[in-house]
């Protein structure tokens, strides 16, 4: 089964120092159409003006992932963890019994762009922890790079479920393949270009939701990049 979240369907909101799409309900946001996909419960596209962010605020029981575009993202948090993260970096936040924490835009001249997803845990009740990596364009240049995982293999991030992600950089004749096991579903995102995932084509901010498939198909991008999220059902 195939299932279009087209992005201009979107939940929207815009705060003024942040513009931000909800592909799940968030926030105000609700739409009982799109209440997570399996433990995947939140992707936010987001910008953040320039000297402006999100001020300290807590988390937990939650896996945060953050996928930056463009700019830089600073972070800080109550585990004593502060950096600035800029595009290709992957950043992991597990809360777990509770982490408070503030992302800031330091550059007052430039936006910065990144995708914050939250993916609800298998375990519960464990300690905060956090990290990140970082992933070149040259790693996910028509090939699949797995960036998070419930085992952290092949350099990935850990995360404390039974998922995975993997992010990619299709050309013009690139073609990828991604198989599902049984008792799995897909999510696709399209973070810019275009490209057809099992023959359905998607435009930048599109998603596909796949299930009852044996099998994800990328093909016919035009400057596409995109993370395919591999979960249980």
């Amino acid at each position: 089964m195939l299932q279009v979240r087209h992005s201009d369907s979107r939940g929207k909101a815009n705060h003024g120092w942040l513009d931000s799409k909800h592909s799940f309900s968030f926030g105000h946001y609700h739409d009982p159409e799109h209440v997570g996909f399996g433990p995947l419960l939140v992707i936010n596209e987001d910008k953040v003006h320039g000297g402006q962010g999100f001020g300290t605020h807590g988390h937990r029981d939650m896996e945060i992932i953050s996928y930056v575009l463009s700019g830089a993202l600073e972070h800080k948090d109550s585990m004593g963890t502060g950096s600035v993260l800029h595009y290709g970096d992957v950043q992991r936040m597990s809360a777990g019994t509770g982490v408070r924490h503030s992302e800031y835009n330091g550059d007052r001249t430039q936006q910065v762009h990144f995708l914050q997803i939250w993916i609800q845990p298998n375990q519960l009740g464990i300690p905060p922890s956090y990290e990140e990596k970082n992933f070149t364009p040259e790693s996910k240049q028509g090939k699949l790079a797995l960036i998070a995982s419930g085992d952290g293999r092949n350099g990935s991030v850990l995360i404390h479920q039974n998922a995975e992600i993997y992010a990619s950089i299709m050309a013009e004749g690139d073609r990828l393949t991604h198989e599902l096991k049984a008792g799995r579903m897909s999510y696709v995102h399209l973070i810019r270009g275009a490209v057809t995932v099992n023959g359905v084509h998607l435009k930048a901010g599109d998603a596909l939701k796949i299930t009852d498939e044996a099998l994800v198909t990328l093909e016919q991008a035009e400057d596409a990049e995109l993370l395919v999220f591999d979960l249980p059902k």
